[in-house]
């Protein structure tokens, strides 16, 4: 059996980091970056992105030496991802916020609004009705982190976490700040509308966790393994006959029921910025089964039937 020799270079400068010899051939990248961190302790796998080409994109851990465009000496472009955090330590952290913040509005607690307002409660049903949807919605996200999402990666950039929690407590704050003022007021329509909005929010909630059960069921526990979703017995789940990731579009259905309920501004800007972002997700995703399945179904769109 052939062994190879693989010398590990800096992407951005070309030095010679670490050179590995004699490397068994069906030896995987997470193996690689193992050896790499013997010589290189500062730099923990997680640290690690190698790559072919200095520019390139990472090769995944579970790629196989001897099955990559190399000889029998094989160079790697290292680049230092940065401190790492656990992604569910970000999504709890993520969604942990929105849930306390929003229940500080609720509750007006001192110095958000005027002294006389301190702990009272509103007057319109419709707000009460808003904080058991937006509570229920992170408490969901919160449980599905621990007990139902299977991770590809198991972290991400330190830096991400500030960005992201930004913007969910950032529009968590905004939302709630004008939802549970004292000068709300209900949605045009009243309580039709509010019905209504709360149909389309309970629909798209449960379509959302039946989707990633769905999701979870595809990928066994430990694995990295990936398969063409396909619908099951649950109703919820037919969506996958039109689009690739019907999860996107049960979330984007949540938040637009939520702003119809509360006919709120800063709602509705969340609702166009989280379609906006999701869209992109659901593009790449959607490449990517293209690209891995030949056999993947050809009426599927990434995220919205026959249009997205």
């Amino acid at each position: 059996m052939k062994h190879y020799e693989v010398e590990i270079l800096d992407a951005k400068t070309r030095e010679k980091l670490c050179f590995l010899d004699k490397v068994e051939p069906h030896a995987t990248i997470a193996e690689i970056k193992n050896l790499f961190t013997k010589t290189h302790p500062q730099w923990y796998p997680a640290h690690q992105s190698l790559c072919l080409d200095p520019k390139g994109k990472s090769l995944k851990d579970e790629d196989v030496l001897q099955k990559l465009p190399v000889g029998t000496t094989a160079t790697l472009y290292f680049r230092d991802l940065g401190a790492q955090i656990s992604w569910v330590t970000v999504f709890l952290t993520e969604y942990a916020g929105p849930l306390f913040i929003y229940l500080l509005f609720y509750f007006r607690v001192p110095f958000i609004y005027s002294h006389k307002y301190d702990f009272t409660s509103s007057r319109h049903t419709v707000v009460h009705l808003a904080c058991i949807c937006h509570s229920f919605h992170y408490i969901k996200r919160l449980l599905e982190t621990l007990f139902v999402h299977r991770f590809s990666h198991g972290t991400m950039p330190l830096r991400n976490i500030f960005k992201n929690c930004t913007y969910y407590w950032g529009f968590a704050a905004w939302m709630a700040y004008y939802i549970n003022h004292p000068l709300y007021t209900p949605p045009t329509y009243g309580a039709q509308q509010v019905k209504l909005a709360l149909a389309i929010f309970v629909i798209c909630q449960l379509g959302n966790f039946s989707i990633h059960m769905a999701l979870r069921d595809l990928r066994p526990a430990g694995s990295k393994t990936r398969k063409i979703p396909y619908p099951s017995k649950n109703p919820f789940t037919w969506l996958f006959l039109l689009v690739s990731c019907p999860n996107y579009t049960y979330e984007v259905g949540s938040w637009i029921g939520f702003a119809i309920m509360t006919q709120c501004l800063p709602v509705a800007l969340f609702s166009l910025v989280g379609f906006t972002q999701v869209t992109i997700w659901a593009k790449g995703k959607h490449r990517s089964y293209l690209k891995e399945f030949q056999d993947y179904p050809p009426l599927r769109m990434p995220i919205i039937p026959f249009l997205l």
